[in-house]
């Protein structure tokens, strides 16, 4: 685990309950590639998939899936990134805000 946390950021680590699995979650696809590069887990053989959707909210996201064999166990990586940060502010709003911040 320590070379784990070493090699990446994940967001959430759990044991499946199968007891020889991980589910392992990354905030990012960038930080799950990186992952798998720095483990030396991204070979042409490597099981993997990316697809776009949207969330039950409504909302479109861009997600990967790697499922690598690591030290022993069976990894279930997934990375998901929402690809629309939904309503920008308006100007006059984002000022106000911003002088609030300073204040």
């Amino acid at each position: 685990m320590a070379e784990l946390l070493l090699l990446s950021n994940p967001t959430d680590i759990r044991t499946r309950g199968d007891g020889i699995s991980l589910d392992i979650n990354f905030d990012s696809i960038a930080e799950l590639r990186s992952w798998l590069d720095l483990a030396g887990l991204n070979s042409p053989d490597l099981l993997s998939a990316e697809h776009a959707g949207t969330d039950n909210d409504g909302r479109p996201y861009r997600a990967m899936n790697a499922y690598p064999t690591w030290h022993g166990w069976e990894i279930y990586a997934h990375a998901i990134e929402y690809t629309h940060g939904g309503a920008h502010l308006d100007a006059q709003t984002a000022e106000q805000l911003a002088a609030l911040a300073v204040a």
